[in-house]
């Protein structure tokens, strides 16, 4: 039951009984929603400032799930980095030295990837965490242009290993006949006396006294560039051309095992020792040719060789005797 309220009337000097008008009614009513909606409002602020909605717990925690993902993509980065950089290393101190290449310089390896328009889109996007992430794309794009540069290398010195491979086989590296006693060597290359002149006269090759009939052997791989016979001079002979630079003559042959144009593999049999044309024993004139100027072929005499057996070589080679053509 409310209570009656009353006031006091100064004309009529005695207490009236007070009655609400309808406005009064409503004037408080609202005052009190205000009051009410104001302390509702306060209260929820100061509710959310303390206490999370469930709402936000959940965006909280899967921004730190992302950060956590985020930082172990920056350290899986920065292990790719050092990875690479240890890749790149080898790359240049190694492998490229072993093959004779250039390495390759730091301004192309580290060079940008892409246009400032590459990270436009992101941009646009307004993503409030932009910097991390164009941080970690640019790194990654970084690492992809590396990684391309380095795969690049590799196929590259694959290349070079294959025709190293086919250099140390191609080059003229062993004796043109068994030498079991190393004694077959009758004269070497420089200033000999000529066996017909009997003048002080250069000697382009080496001169390997055997048996007629004694097997010749390709000295490395090529490919028959010239099978002649002539009546005077190198007699009959055989010119491989082994690639890289090299050729090879094998000159006073009795008989000839290979035609011209033929692939033949290092230790093939070409043909037999003779003693055609300008020779004076039976014997094989053996040249190497390097770049159009021929060598001292002992210097190639290193396959299948002792040490103590190349200096053998190396004496018989240097004695200043008289050649057998």
């Amino acid at each position: 039951m409310s209570r009656i309220k009353y006031y006091y009337d100064p004309k009529s000097c005695k207490y009236e009984r007070y009655t609400r008008s309808k406005w009064d009614v409503l004037v408080g009513a609202l005052g009190f929603l205000s009051l009410s909606l104001i302390l509702a409002v306060g209260i929820l602020l100061v509710f959310s400032y303390y206490f999370d909605s469930p709402k936000e717990l959940l965006l909280k925690k899967e921004n730190q799930e992302l950060k956590i993902y985020y930082e172990m993509l920056e350290e899986e980065v920065a292990n790719l980095n050092a990875m690479m950089d240890d890749l790149q290393e080898r790359d240049d101190n190694l492998y490229r030295v072993i093959f004779e290449s250039e390495p390759i310089p730091t301004s192309i390896r580290n060079a940008g990837y892409g246009g400032s328009d590459r990270y436009r889109e992101i941009k646009e996007k307004g993503l409030k965490q932009e910097d991390l992430i164009l941080s970690v794309t640019k790194k990654v794009d970084q690492l992809k242009k590396q990684l391309y540069i380095q795969s690049v290398s590799y196929d590259e010195l694959a290349e070079k290993a294959l025709n190293k491979e086919k250099y140390w086989a191609s080059i003229p590296a062993i004796q043109p006949v068994h030498n079991e006693d190393l004694k077959r060597l009758a004269s070497g290359y420089g200033i000999r006396i000529h066996p017909i002149l009997k003048v002080r006269k250069m000697h382009t090759g080496v001169d390997f006294s055997a048996p007629k009939g004694t097997p010749i052997y390709a000295t490395g791989d090529g490919v028959v560039k010239e099978v002649k016979t002539v009546f005077g001079g190198f007699g009959k002979s055989i010119i491989i051309d082994h690639g890289f630079g090299f050729t090879t003559r094998y000159a006073h042959m009795n008989e000839f095992m290979v035609r011209r144009g033929q692939k033949i593999k290092r230790g093939d049999q070409i043909g037999t020792v003779g003693n055609t044309g300008s020779s004076t024993a039976p014997h094989v004139h053996y040249e190497v040719i390097k770049e159009g100027r021929t060598v001292n072929p002992v210097h190639y005499f290193f396959k299948d060789l002792e040490p103590a057996e190349f200096d053998l070589i190396l004496e018989l080679a240097s004695k200043e005797n008289q050649s057998l053509s």
